[in-house]
């Protein structure tokens, strides 16, 4: 099982409040945004999709069953040709592990939002509780840096120079913005805006305003209140073992 730190974060609900940063991030990408368009059953309505499969991969990092044989499974079908005619799977490592640091930073993100900044320590506990649950998934973990801090100069690399807008995020950028599905929708917009990481905001051209920074604070501030941290705690169903 994987460490204390992610164990305390990852089952929080706050963290799935804070998706489109990370779903967003997974949509700029434009094999991952192919191998959903392609293959999801629910890829017209991407938060609903997301509602099938990522309390999937938080309910792996609080199990000790080999989960290799689940992912394959889940993923196998998942390939096809890209917009330039070059074969993708979604297996690949170096795809994989991206969609898996976009949770990453995601949850970094909303701990230090919404709960309390982490000192260095603790992010380099945390990223180190996030490799093994990646471990998990028995993908290769080539890609993976081995430190937090190299885990940021690598995250920004590969921002820069794997992202893009264009046709393969079109298709997604109301859902992102406006999302009308599960726990996303009860997010203010301008929060959803404020919380984008700014890569997102160079390429989608949505730039926070003064007001929609606001109005993230204020949405952090109510989620820490103590009858709110209440209701937004994860229910024990999302950290029950995946079955196999």
């Amino acid at each position: 099982m994987t460490g204390e730190l992610l164990r305390r974060h990852l089952g929080d609900r706050r963290f799935l409040l804070m998706l489109p940063r990370a779903v967003c991030l997974q949509l700029l990408h434009p094999t991952i945004a192919r191998g959903i368009l392609e293959h999801a059953l629910m890829r017209e309505r991407i938060w609903l999709h997301k509602k099938r499969t990522v309390p999937a991969l938080i309910r792996i990092a609080y199990t000790d069953r080999e989960m290799r044989r689940f992912i394959q499974f889940a993923h196998e079908h998942v390939k096809g040709t890209d917009e330039q005619g070059r074969p993708y799977h979604a297996l690949n490592p170096d795809v994989f592990h991206f969609q898996h640091a976009t949770f990453v930073e995601t949850l970094v993100t909303m701990v230090n939002t919404f709960i309390g900044p982490l000192d260095a320590d603790e992010h380099e506990r945390l990223y180190q509780d996030c490799c093994e649950w990646y471990r998990r998934y028995g993908i290769s973990d080539r890609p993976m840096p081995g430190s937090w801090a190299d885990f940021t100069e690598w995250f920004s690399h590969e921002c820069n120079t794997v992202l893009s807008a264009g046709p393969h995020f079109e298709p997604f950028r109301d859902q992102i913005f406006e999302p009308t599905d599960w726990w996303p929708r009860v997010v203010p917009r301008g929060a959803i805006r404020a919380m984008q990481h700014p890569w997102a905001v160079e390429l989608t051209g949505v730039t926070p305003s003064a007001s929609d920074r606001l109005s993230l604070r204020m949405f952090a501030g109510v989620c820490r209140a103590g009858a709110g941290v209440a209701a937004l705690r994860a229910p024990a169903a999302l950290r029950e073992p995946v079955s196999s």
